[in-house]
């Protein structure tokens, strides 16, 4: 589903992404993390062309992610993305939110927007919400409601960044249960968190990252066992002894 081959990146002079290569069967679930500031969003933002990136290669079922003629639009329409800060529309309703895209961007009538709209906020809870603000709700609904409104565009895969973090302790669960849900529904995903219950509990495999390369890239049970690479196993040590 999606292949990258000695991706790198820079920020003017600073190197940010360095030869990250990976490979995402469909349906996998893989957890990306590491220390802030080690290129964990800006690698899964080079999966979308929501950032550039200026040598490697990325495919995406089939599709060249950097090549100057790929339609990125109709790319990114078939790719859901899900933000840390939500990004809904402020002077949107709940519903609106979800039809906006369905409508200019797949050409669905507002009917079909509209009745894949409620289904989708029924499945993640937040039915009786269709016709409120993002304001009048909580962290966790309107992360819910991002995750819906992505669901809508019928994607082949979904990429998360921190999805959790912005999130008072109480909402993690729910947004996290939606994102369990997807998983085992057999939806590919990409999630950079620091929710290591999730990563040992769903995903297929864990990449770790620092300083812009990939240090590890392994099942799981590996990752969480007593095979993951020297800085993996600081990183972890330091996020789950408490």
């Amino acid at each position: 589903m999606i292949t990258m081959k000695n991706v790198s990146k820079w920020y003017g002079n600073f190197q940010v992404l360095k030869n990250c290569s990976t490979n995402i069967e469909k349906g996998e679930v893989v957890v990306i993390c590491g220390p802030s500031g080690s290129g964990k969003s800006t690698l899964i933002k080079c999966v979308n062309a929501l950032e550039e990136f200026q040598e490697g290669e990325i495919i995406l079922d089939g599709i060249s992610v950097g090549d100057t003629a790929t339609d990125l639009p109709k790319l990114r329409s078939r790719v859901g993305m899900v933000f840390q800060n939500f990004e809904l529309f402020p002077h949107l309703t709940i519903r609106e939110n979800l039809r906006i895209a369905q409508e200019k961007v797949l050409g669905r009538s507002g009917e079909e927007a509209n009745a894949k709209a409620e289904q989708l906020l029924a499945r993640v809870g937040l039915a009786d919400h269709v016709d409120k603000y993002p304001i009048q709700l909580s962290g966790g609904q309107q992360q819910r409601v991002a995750i819906a409104r992505a669901l809508a565009m019928d994607p082949i895969a979904m990429l998360f960044d921190e999805p959790t973090s912005a999130l008072d302790p109480e909402m993690v669960s729910e947004v996290l249960d939606v994102m369990v849900t997807l998983a085992r529904e057999g939806m590919t995903m990409m999630c950079v968190t620091h929710e290591m219950g999730f990563a040992r509990n769903v995903a297929t495999r864990v990449i770790f990252i620092d300083s812009g390369e990939i240090c590890d890239d392994r099942p799981t049970a590996d990752f969480f066992g007593k095979e993951r690479s020297p800085r993996a196993e600081q990183f972890l040590s330091k996020i789950l002894s408490h």
